[in-house]
């Protein structure tokens, strides 16, 4: 008689011998007492070694069509086209988030059943978000997102794991739900391509981390006028983004995606640390310094927890509606780049010429863009001066950011 552990092949061996044995015994015997207590040793060396795991979803498939005398063509509802029930109930095609949730309402097979995974559970659904109107074709040709030949039907999953690499639900709503609170948001502008970009900017600035830690209210204007005398050199766009990151700010550049209207954003990642993202969508050097600056004065005045991301479009600048932050980030920046008590005695007379705007930058040490830009704006008149606001000057510092793709 066995009246131990089951510790190995041979003693399990002949438990189930004497079991077989025993299978004739009367109740209320030591026989049946014996029989009893090897079941129960059977089934605990068993539960250790020879684990049972969830059915495979296929076959479990399968299993609920027989029982409900299901043929493929009444699977259409619950995985798409003949041709796709096809592929899945031959293993030739996976089955998607969307797939696995329609057949747990509709036929009831668990999630764990369905994830291969014992007591898991689907995500939580997001309801205000469409998984489909994200730009998952562009956002797989950038590489932002693996590339799959069905990337449109894989959207949730791969939109997921974006969202992952970016900081989690947490950054994905502060992205997709504050969008349109500042005045610079253009009403044209898609809200997925703008999440989508967002998210980019924040998952290279999660990758690529900087060593000092930004130290909040750092950034006065007396940094933004320090930044704005870096533009004086060639290869000042670099330099700014090392004085930033020096001070514990990242610059990101990620060229903008097709409906985003975008030229810029102020965002803080989840522990805090502020990104400044830029598009270069104007490609010139004027646009350059305003927007940087206008970016560090959001970080400077207006990022907070319950405001992480600020998206600007500058093209409509003085056309919006009276925002203060806009106005305070444009009062500053303008202070920054050029100090008020210079412009207001009016160092540039009504017919501006080249060379006194030339001399002008001399005497500020800034780029005579920021000059020109600044003359051209406030006189409404972008005819003025085409030739001196640095067209073509910025993208080729940032040219392995500014590529059509980041594949390698």
């Amino acid at each position: 008689m066995i009246n131990r552990l089951i510790k190995n092949e041979q003693d399990y061996d002949k438990a189930l011998s004497r079991i077989e044995q025993l299978m004739g015994a009367k109740p209320d015997t030591a026989e049946m007492d014996e029989l009893e207590l090897l079941a129960a040793l059977v089934e605990m060396y068993e539960e250790r070694h020879f684990p049972i795991g969830p059915p495979d979803p296929v076959d479990a498939i399968k299993f609920r069509m027989e029982q409900l005398e299901l043929g493929q063509k009444d699977m259409v509802p619950f995985i798409g086209t003949k041709s796709k029930v096809s592929e899945v109930l031959n293993r030739k095609r996976p089955l998607t988030l969307a797939m696995m949730r329609s057949l747990n309402k509709g036929l009831g097979i668990s999630a764990e059943v369905l994830l291969k995974e014992p007591g898991a559970n689907f995500p939580d659904e997001m309801h205000d978000m469409e998984w489909s109107k994200f730009p998952v074709v562009e956002m797989a040709k950038r590489c932002w997102i693996p590339k799959e030949n069905d990337v449109k039907e894989k959207v949730e999953e791969l939109i997921r794991g974006f969202i992952a690499q970016a900081g989690g639900f947490e950054t994905a709503s502060a992205a997709f739900f504050r969008q349109g609170k500042s005045a610079r948001y253009n009403p044209k502008m898609d809200p997925y391509a703008l999440t989508a970009w967002c998210l980019r900017v924040l998952t290279l600035a999660r990758e690529n981390p900087i060593k000092n830690k930004y130290v909040k209210g750092s950034v006065k204007l007396s940094t933004l006028q320090e930044i704005a005398k870096l533009s004086y050199f060639d290869n000042g766009p670099l330099l700014a983004r090392e004085y930033l990151e020096k001070h514990g700010i990242h610059l990101i550049v990620v060229p903008n995606l097709p409906k985003t209207y975008l030229d810029g954003a102020a965002m803080l990642l989840p522990d805090g640390t502020p990104v400044i993202g830029l598009t270069l969508r104007y490609d010139r050097i004027d646009n350059f310094w305003f927007c940087l600056l206008h970016e560090l004065a959001h970080v400077s005045k207006h990022l907070s927890a319950s405001e992480r991301i600020i998206v600007d479009d500058l093209d409509l600048r003085g056309n919006e509606v009276e925002d203060t932050i806009e106005n305070e980030a444009d009062e500053m920046t303008r202070d920054g780049l050029i100090r008020k008590k210079v412009w207001d005695k009016k160092p540039i007379p009504d017919k501006a010429t080249a060379a006194e705007v030339y001399a002008l930058a001399a005497k500020l040490k800034i780029h005579p863009a920021i000059i020109a830009g600044r003359i051209r704006y406030e006189r409404n008149n972008y005819r003025l001066l085409s030739k001196h606001v640095g067209n073509k000057q910025i993208r080729r510092h940032f040219a392995e950011s500014c590529t059509a793709g980041a594949c390698p």
